[in-house]
């Protein structure tokens, strides 16, 4: 991507080549995490690790074998039956999966927490853009719901610096500061 050097660049590179790998495919996707926070904003914000996706469980497997055929090769470090976690050269994605309930609400689709609804309304907000690149991206209300709750989910991991920062720009508080905020407060 024009104007966007070293990690980020060859992120933003690797969300373009899925979008178009999974878009060829029928598969879909849906980016998640501190990318989605910046095509939401529309501009990189910050440097990111890694770029974090959804997926359709049912399509994980296709998926996979459609990027090893591009040179992308499984992390060991996190089983398959959990999420699906690939790099090439200094670049990671990670696919979380989605399923469906009886009642056809959108759930984990893998790991400990299986069949835990998600937030209504996840996968229906407006494509994020960075430049001329458009991808599919979870909601804001979403984003901001994951990462106001990390903490809360996970006790034993003090709230992220990272999500406190995209909170922020995202224009939500933290829970611990709301009520400080809030109107009459």
């Amino acid at each position: 991507m024009v104007g966007v050097e070293g990690l980020a660049g060859r992120q933003l590179a690797s969300i373009a080549e899925v979008v178009e790998v999974a878009g060829a495919a029928g598969v879909q996707v849906w980016l998640r995490g501190g990318w989605a926070v910046d095509f939401h904003l529309g501009e990189v914000t910050r440097p990111h690790v890694d770029v974090d996706w959804y997926c359709w469980r049912a399509d994980a497997r296709r998926l996979a074998a459609l990027l090893h055929g591009r040179g992308w090769r499984p992390d060991p470090r996190l089983p398959v039956e959990v999420q699906l976690d690939l790099f090439r050269g200094d670049v990671e994605v990670s696919f979380a999966y989605l399923a469906r309930d009886a009642a056809g609400r959108i759930t984990v689709g893998g790991g400990p927490w299986a069949g835990t609804p998600l937030p209504a309304g996840m996968l229906d907000g407006p494509p994020g853009r960075i430049g001329p690149l458009t991808v599919p991206v979870i909601a804001v209300a979403a984003q901001v719901e994951f990462k106001r709750m990390y903490p809360v989910w996970m006790p034993e991991r003090p709230r992220r610096a990272k999500d406190a920062a995209d909170l922020a720009r995202l224009g939500a508080a933290p829970p611990e500061h709301r009520e400080a905020t809030s109107p009459g407060a």
